[in-house]
């Protein structure tokens, strides 16, 4: 494979796409699982706020996959691998909708941070388009950790 990146760094980027690809994968786990069992005064708008996070995640879980793809490894395929490698962590109680809020927002803050430990092994090995699609989550997880953290305000 001779993509302008080298063996080294390809592996490097494709192990920390693998941890952003199962922190990804837990929170939409999390997410779709309170979007289901959420209940309360604020049903609709919390019911719905899940609903668009969980979707956005999905959509960026198979974008980090195939980025993985691309650079010619294995994306992790199963929950054993997703959870070794994940930091955000599981809850296997439901809590009350304000509990869902404090842990979606600890959620994503867990991910922004594997988002950003991830990005200078892109920049180091020159592999600009899993930057930028880090730049992309890192956008889309800080407005989620927004807007969860003003529904608890």
């Amino acid at each position: 494979m001779d993509i302008g990146i080298g063996d080294n760094a390809r592996k490097e980027i494709s192990d920390q796409l693998a941890k952003v690809l199962a922190d990804s994968y837990l929170l939409y786990l999390k997410t779709h699982g309170y979007h289901w069992n959420v209940k309360g005064p604020h049903f609709a708008q919390l019911h719905e706020l899940f609903g668009e996070q969980y979707n956005d995640i999905w959509t960026a879980i198979d974008e980090i996959a195939e980025r993985i793809r691309a650079l010619g490894h294995d994306a992790p395929g199963s929950y054993a691998a997703m959870a070794k490698l994940a930091t955000v962590e599981e809850r296997e109680d439901v809590p009350n909708a304000s509990g869902m809020l404090q842990d979606l927002v600890k959620g994503n803050e867990a991910l922004l941070r594997t988002l950003r430990s991830a990005m200078p092994s892109m920049q180091d090995g020159g592999d600009e388009a899993s930057f930028d699609l880090m730049v992309e989550r890192l956008s889309a997880h800080e407005k989620a950790s927004w807007m969860l953290r003003s529904h608890l305000e």
